[in-house]
């Protein structure tokens, strides 16, 4: 089987990376073990703006935030599915110089794309926020789930997908590309995340994996919004609500935790004035988070058809779709990335 690139994982990255290299008319395969996609599959999905208990405007925003709702949209249309939701984000001020803060900040250009409303005064009595809150827009939430399943169902029939683990040892590299168990191709790109720690071409990356965990729970307050101050809320369809994340990266077992829930509820508590009426689900993820917290993508210095598209971290829903396009032209046209993201920063290190 000759194709143009090999992915290695179908998580987030290699789903959204695959994508737009079939849409340029590139041919893909892609080879996937299933039960490794967690940091995927347990992640919330929220793309938020304003995030931080400063309330800063998130790194690369104006480039990043422009892409992502277009680009599920058309994957939702592709695949005839339902699974991103565009909602509100609306953060409680803690004191008052924090809504004078914002009442100054509503009127700068570089806030406009982001902000729908500030409200001086409480927005709903369920939430603890006498002295209101910023309405955020241009923000929501993936059912990555969703996506990931109804992706994995296209390339099945279309024959692009091989279930199974990747033996690196059998890859061979050539002057002309890789070969790999009777598959050969241009070049071929690890997006299977904290999987690629373990490769021998990208181990001396500094990964920095991050264990995050969420809860599912009953609680009768059903706001249009998500609603994000220490945790996040969200309500979905089927009626219950997410709440999350924690953020550890000295405890890595695998696992839920006590301590981790209790830490959720605990902030859960402190945003809401209404009881908790049920826990239904507690999931866990480790992130492929990277020490300077910037993702990991570009060519191998030594191997050229060998290529990393990894290290996305919490912020995957956001930080992917802007620089899957930016891979693609990479992969297509060998343009050069910016310093901040290329491996190539890492080089010397």
């Amino acid at each position: 089987m000759d194709v143009d690139f090999l992915l290695i994982g179908q998580g987030l990255a290699g789903t959204v990376l695959s994508f737009r290299l079939l849409e340029f008319g590139a041919k893909v395969l892609v080879i996937d073990q299933p039960e490794s996609n967690l940091s995927s599959r347990v992640a919330a999905g929220l793309y938020n703006p304003i995030t931080g208990k400063k309330m800063v405007k998130t790194w690369n925003a104006d480039l990043l935030f422009p892409e992502i709702e277009p680009l599920y949209q058309k994957m939702e249309s592709f695949l005839s599915s339902k699974f991103l939701f565009p909602k509100n984000i609306y953060r409680p001020f803690l004191t008052i110089e924090e809504q004078n803060e914002w009442m100054g900040k509503s009127g700068e250009s570089g806030f406009q794309n982001y902000f729908d409303q500030i409200h001086t005064k409480s927005l709903y009595p369920e939430v603890k926020n006498s002295y209101g809150g910023i309405m955020l827009k241009n923000s929501g939430y993936l059912n990555i789930n969703m996506l990931l399943d109804e992706y994995s169902k296209y390339l099945k029939k279309e024959g692009l997908l091989v279930e199974g683990k990747f033996e690196e040892d059998l890859l061979q590299i050539k002057e002309e590309g890789v070969f790999y168990q009777g598959i050969t191709a241009k070049a071929i790109v690890y997006c299977n995340g904290l999987g690629a720690m373990q490769s021998r071409f990208f181990r001396y990356l500094p990964f920095a994996p991050v264990k995050g965990e969420i809860l599912d729970v009953k609680q009768a307050f059903y706001p249009d919004e998500i609603v994000n101050r220490g945790v996040f809320r969200i309500s979905l369809p089927n009626g219950l609500h997410r709440v999350g994340s924690t953020y550890t990266k000295d405890d890595l077992d695998l696992g839920p935790t006590e301590k981790s829930k209790k830490e959720i509820l605990d902030k859960l508590e402190k945003l809401l004035s209404i009881p908790l009426e049920e826990v239904i689900y507690h999931r866990y993820g480790i992130r492929p988070a990277t020490r300077d917290r910037k993702p990991f993508i570009g060519k191998h210095t030594e191997f050229k058809s060998v290529y990393i598209f990894n290290g996305f971290g919490a912020k995957g829903v956001s930080l992917i779709p802007y620089y899957s396009k930016k891979m693609v032209e990479m992969l297509i046209y060998d343009r050069e990335l910016e310093k901040d993201v290329n491996i190539q920063r890492w080089k010397n290190a």
